[in-house]
């Protein structure tokens, strides 16, 4: 099931994708079922299966939506948190990286944790500020993000994967040249508008094993990231081990998992992002979530 908050009469709601017929209001059709993600999130395995229930049993007049002209945000608008993300954690990008910054590689003994505030996230189709003022050296991060289903606390690898609720599509856009003044990678990373997310969440039923999904990112229609979830130098259950280790996480908490190589600081030329560069960042069993950069 793919889940969206979708626009409708200037109001955010809650919506299921259907490929051929749209979206469906899922509120307006039961009662039951609330009309934004994170309570939806909180309803548990009860109201993913009244969900299916609904969509199982809606005609096509049942008031869905037309996909393609109709507006989606962020999945999760507002999250309640910052976003949760993996530095350095696919293998080639950490090399790259290296030789960008003329440093030995060397790979990280556990995940790099770190986070952007929720004022980055942006949804499809919404524009990326330049941010020119402030950097010269703006980059793209293709990501699969995990959405957290309900809370985790200490919680073990081999358990980890209960936890989930689905997974998204997260770019996670970087100040380079802040992120090596400041010596960490906060700053650069938590301009306005650099935590583009969506279109949609996929349930964790639907997208299977998260290991093994093609993850790629275009600009202009060039590619320039082309890789697989199954590089991930730290997997799934790993990160989310890491991430809650005395950290309580709640539902509809998001987790980036990292980028693979590709990046415009690991060109050779570098290919840094300019106002007009359209990104479209896709991860198989995702779909496809576009944004523009403006001035």
């Amino acid at each position: 099931m793919k889940l969206v908050t979708f626009a409708a009469a200037g109001k955010e709601r809650l919506g299921v994708v259907d490929a051929k017929r749209g979206i469906l209001d899922l509120n307006k059709a039961s009662a039951a079922l609330p009309d934004n993600m994170i309570a939806f999130i909180e309803g548990g395995d009860a109201a993913l299966a009244e969900a299916k229930k609904v969509v199982s049993a809606a005609t096509d007049s049942a008031g869905w939506l037309p996909l393609a002209s109709t507006k989606l945000y962020a999945p999760i608008p507002h999250p309640r948190k910052n976003i949760f993300c993996i530095g350095r954690n696919y293998k080639a990008h950490i090399e790259e990286g290296a030789r960008a910054r003329n440093i030995p590689v060397k790979f990280p003994p556990v995940p790099e944790i770190f986070s952007k505030p929720f004022t980055t996230v942006i949804g499809p189709e919404d524009n990326v500020l330049r941010h020119a003022k402030n950097t010269d050296q703006l980059d793209y991060e293709v990501e699969l993000a995990i959405v957290i289903g309900k809370i985790a606390l200490d919680v073990p690898a081999a358990k980890a994967m209960d936890y989930i609720f689905g997974y998204t599509v997260f770019n996670d856009v970087t100040a380079r040249d802040k992120q090596q003044a400041h010596g960490q990678w906060f700053k650069g990373k938590s301009f306005d508008t650099f935590g583009p997310m969506g279109p949609s969440i996929t349930t964790k039923d639907e997208f299977g094993d998260p290991s093994g999904h093609r993850i790629t990112l275009r600009v202009n229609g060039e590619t320039r990231q082309d890789s697989n979830t199954s590089d991930l130098l730290f997997g799934i259950p790993a990160i989310i081990e890491a991430v809650c280790a005395s950290l309580t996480l709640h539902p509809g908490d998001v987790i980036a998992t990292g980028t693979p190589s590709g990046v415009a600081l690991g060109m050779t030329p570098q290919k840094f992002l300019n106002v007009g560069d359209v990104m479209e960042a896709e991860v198989e069993g995702v779909g496809v979530l576009r944004n523009k950069v403006v001035a």
